[in-house]
């Protein structure tokens, strides 16, 4: 098997926000952290507006800032490849935080760890997907070998779009079927 990663239909995805609820439900997550989250964006201008939802979480990636930067390894790399993290060695000096420009780990004040998605590598390990793909009402959202998921969905897969950091740096194991908006780049998030 090769890479894991999540594959996302920015195409299809009406921001229900199922995933993000299903996510904190599992998690059993407290107000304001969130693993997997979607934002809304407006784009275009009149008379061609247009809109697009994102739903992100951990990327999982090969060059995982939030495991360089991890001064006690309780961020790592799991046999699998994902990015998992062992909470008795977390010591919430929240460097993996300010690594990770996807804003992935939370600080959880609480308890005075970070938290992030594992990719709900427990249901994963019993054969199940993750907590979001089940939940997702459209079927958009998926995890696997993201070379199978590049196969089976198409070559017009992207993991950088103008919203997320350039990929380089980082080598998230993402692909995104994007949503094709008006050519002007002009794009703002939407509150909601």
């Amino acid at each position: 098997m090769g890479k894991l990663g999540f594959y996302f239909d920015m195409e299809a995805c009406i921001g229900c926000r199922t995933c993000q609820m299903a996510c904190k439900d599992k998690n059993n997550s407290d107000i304001n952290v969130l693993f997997r989250r979607v934002k809304s964006f407006e784009t275009g201008v009149y008379p061609k507006p247009d809109a697009y939802n994102y739903s992100g979480s951990c990327n999982h990636c090969s060059e995982a800032k939030c495991v360089q930067g991890c001064p006690t390894g309780a961020m790592h790399y799991a046999e699998d490849g994902t990015v998992q993290q062992n909470k008795d060695k977390c010591i919430g000096c929240q460097y993996c935080v300010w690594n990770c420009p996807y804003g992935a780990p939370q600080y959880i004040e609480k308890s005075g760890v970070v938290g992030k998605c594992d990719s709900c590598k427990d249901l994963r390990d019993n054969g199940e997907n993750p907590a979001c793909v089940n939940a997702c009402i459209m079927r958009i959202l998926h995890f696997g070998d993201l070379d199978e998921l590049k196969q089976k969905y198409g070559p017009n897969l992207v993991n950088e779009l103008p919203i997320l950091p350039i990929a380089s740096v980082t080598q998230p194991s993402l692909v995104v079927k994007p949503k094709s908006c008006s050519s002007d780049r002009n794009y703002r998030e939407k509150e909601v």
